[in-house]
C-alpha cells in the first residue's frame, strides 16, 4: 500500500531535512546549528572553572543549559523573555537531563558547562532540536578540554538526540511541523541515546485517551527518526576527530 504523503510532500515516517553546522561561532567552546526543515536552533557551550554550590567540593562537575526563543523566531512577535516564563523553564531542564545522562560527570572536575540554545525560527520540534544541536555543542567543548590537556579522557558516553511523533487525522507520524502539531491528537518528544535506550519520554493526549499500540507504533517511528539523526550527529564528530568513532557503533 502507498504510502499517502503530508502537506510537506514528506512520508509518514519521514524527517524533515536535517542539516547540523558544527563550530559556526568564533568564540564558544563548542557549537552547533541545526536546522531541522524550517526550525532552526543555535546551540553554544560554555566552559567555567566553577559548580553549583551543592558540588563545591565534590570533585565532580556539572552540565546545564539555557533555552530561549528569539522575539522574531515566529510568525508574530514573541515578546523578549526578561524572566523566564515556565515553558522555557522547562525544556531547558529537559536538555539538561538530556545530556547529563550521557556525561561523566566527574571526569569533568569541578567545573560546569552551560549550553545556551536560542531558537532562530519555530516551526515545530526546538526542544528536540535543541537537544540534538547541544549533544554536538558539548562533544565538541570536550574535545577542546582533552586538546587543553584539562581533562584526560573523554567524558561523553554516548550521543544524544531527540524527535517528536504525533497522531494527526489518525495518521501516526514523524518529526511534527507546527501545523501538525497545533492540530494533533496525541503528540510526543522522544529523547534517546545512540544504543537504542531511552532518556525521556513526554506524551499528551490532546482530545482522547491513546491505546498501547498507538504508543507502540510511535516509539517505532522515534527510533527510525532519532537513529538517522545520530547518525549525522556521527558523521559531523568524526570529521572533527576519529575520537567519536565508537558512537553509535
Amino acid at each position: 500500500m502507498e504510502k499517502k504523503l503530508r502537506s510537506s510532500g514528506r512520508a509518514p515516517d519521514e524527517l524533515r531535512p536535517v542539516k547540523i553546522t558544527p563550530d559556526c561561532l568564533d568564540f564558544a567552546e563548542g557549537s552547533a546549528l541545526i536546522e531541522v526543515g524550517r526550525t532552526r536552533v543555535l546551540a553554544a557551550a560554555t566552559l567555567e572553572d566553577k559548580v553549583p554550590p551543592f558540588l563545591k567540593n565534590t570533585g565532580s562537575g556539572w552540565v546545564t543549559a539555557e533555552y530561549a526563543m528569539l522575539p522574531r523566531s515566529t510568525e508574530k512577535r514573541t515578546q523578549r523573555e526578561r524572566m523566564q516564563g515556565g515553558r522555557s523553564q522547562e525544556i531547558q531542564r529537559l536538555i539538561g537531563r538530556a545530556l547529563r545522562s550521557v556525561t561523566d560527570l566527574p571526569l569533568l572536575g569541578e567545573r560546569q558547562i552551560i549550553v545556551d540554545c536560542d531558537v532562530l525560527q519555530a516551526d515545530g520540534g526546538t526542544r528536540t532540536a535543541s537537544i540534538s544541536a547541544a549533544c554536538i555543542a558539548l562533544a565538541l567543548c570536550l574535545k577542546r578540554m582533552l586538546d587543553l590537556r584539562l581533562i584526560g579522557r573523554m567524558p561523553l558516553k554516548h550521543l544524544v538526540a531527540a524527535v517528536s511523533v504525533g497522531v494527526v487525522a489518525g495518521e501516526l507520524l514523524l518529526d511534527l511541523d507546527y501545523q501538525e502539531d497545533s492540530s494533533a491528537e496525541l503528540d510526543m518528544n522522544i529523547v534517546q541515546t545512540d544504543r537504542g535506550q531511552l532518556v525521556e519520554v513526554q506524551a499528551s493526549a490532546e482530545k482522547a485517551p491513546f491505546s498501547r499500540k498507538t504508543l507502540a507504533g510511535l516509539m517505532q517511528l522515534a527510533d527510525k527518526g532519532v537513529t538517522e539523526i545520530v547518525q549525522k550527529q556521527r558523521d559531523i564528530l568524526i570529521k572533527k576527530s576519529r575520537m567519536f568513532m565508537a558512537y553509535g557503533d
